[in-house]
């Protein structure tokens, strides 16, 4: 009987040393197999995470062939362990219609690193001159980019492209031409290094510039519920750099169906094209905020633009300052949104670059960047 089984007759020191026993085998399967968005994760098994098997999707209809074979794609991308590398270096790809202005500054901050990073220069309209060697030769063939059009979407896809033929490359930043950094260059490789995420911005904006750009055209691959709008600017690691590459199915939508002056509607692929695509296939994957800071407070069709005048320790002091990512969405209730930024679980500041800065902000910028990228 199951009652009668009697207790083993096991000293109190055995127990403890039982208990002592299973609690070391946790940690240890803690450490070498940790949950894949973990802390443990990030900074002790980015290989072995890459290989833990998530549960597979489970769509809420029947999809495509086309579908079925992008999902599989993403899926072996994202279950493959990232390419080892002895030298990890971030990727610092500059989107441009011409000129870079802060040169200078981007050279201040890359001396004393030269075997972690690498530049990447798309300039739309005019070959810049260069001024800092770190910038010479880096040109890659670009093509014309139209405010608002897919060839926004096209450039940033060449530049990720170019920048992954260095396999070393395991961070992919996305800047323009007005892009400052707001930290010293050891701050922003740790911020973006070790952790486990892309800091691809996200959230869902249920006015006309949000879902009210949404087109049935792009049924039934991308749904309504699923558009997401962002802004461009991004940081993101190597697997979903490769699926950005890779992906035809979502991209041919946005394309074709998102542009402006469509159906009575502007859309605009570069503010909708990769958070509605991450938030369909990586949704965990992604932090839902952007490490570039943009001031939108002042409500216009563009951020805010700083001039020479603006320029200040205490400027730049609150930017560095910033711990929480704001929206607004743009429907009547102009609703507020408040996301945390949070790093590994914990609480920091979210830039670690900001613009758009004008180019006579340069020396001023200059002036102050030992002091302000060591907040």
């Amino acid at each position: 009987m199951f009652g009668s089984r009697q207790r083993p007759n096991l000293k109190r020191p055995t127990w403890i040393i039982v208990l002592v026993s299973l609690v070391s085998i946790f940690l240890i399967a803690a450490l070498v197999y940790p949950p894949r968005r973990s802390v443990a994760c990030s900074l002790f098994s980015s290989s072995g995470c890459a290989m833990i098997k998530e549960q597979p999707y489970v769509p809420s209809r029947e999809l495509t062939d086309d579908e079925t074979a992008a999902r599989v794609v993403f899926r072996e991308i994202l279950n493959s362990p990232p390419v080892q590398s002895k030298t990890p270096k971030i990727a610092f790809m500059f989107l441009t219609p011409g000129p870079l202005p802060f040169e200078k500054l981007w050279d201040k901050f890359f001396q004393g690193h030269e075997d972690r990073f690498t530049v990447y220069v798309h300039s739309s309209k005019q070959k810049p001159v260069h001024v800092s060697p770190y910038f010479v030769g880096k040109d890659i063939r670009s093509e014309k980019v139209g405010w608002g059009k897919i060839s926004m979407v096209d450039a940033e896809r060449r530049l990720l492209a170019n920048a992954l033929t260095d396999p070393d490359n395991q961070q992919f930043v996305l800047l323009s031409d007005s892009c400052v950094p707001l930290h010293n260059f050891e701050y922003v490789y740790h911020y973006l290094m070790y952790t486990n995420v892309s800091f691809i911005d996200c959230f869902i904006d249920p006015g006309p510039h949000g879902t009210g750009r949404y087109s049935e055209h792009m049924l039934p691959e991308v749904e309504k519920k699923d558009f997401r709008k962002a802004s461009q600017w991004f940081s993101m690691k190597r697997q979903h750099a490769i699926m950005v590459t890779a992906d035809n199915l979502y991209y041919r939508k946005f394309r074709l169906y998102c542009k402006p002056n469509m159906d009575g509607r502007n859309c605009y692929s570069d503010e909708h094209y990769l958070p509605t695509l991450f938030n369909m296939i990586d949704p965990n994957g992604i932090a839902n905020w952007s490490v570039t800071h943009v001031d939108w407070s002042e409500g216009k069709w563009h951020p805010k633009a700083y001039r020479a005048r603006d320029i200040t320790y205490e400027l730049l002091k609150n930017i560095t300052s910033i711990d929480e990512s704001i929206h607004v969405t743009s429907d009547g209730k102009k609703t507020v949104l408040v996301t945390p930024c949070l790093w590994n679980g914990m609480k920091k500041p979210c830039f670690l670059f900001g613009r758009k800065f004008y180019p006579e902000t340069l020396d001023k910028l200059l002036h102050f960047f030992s002091n302000y990228t060591t907040i």
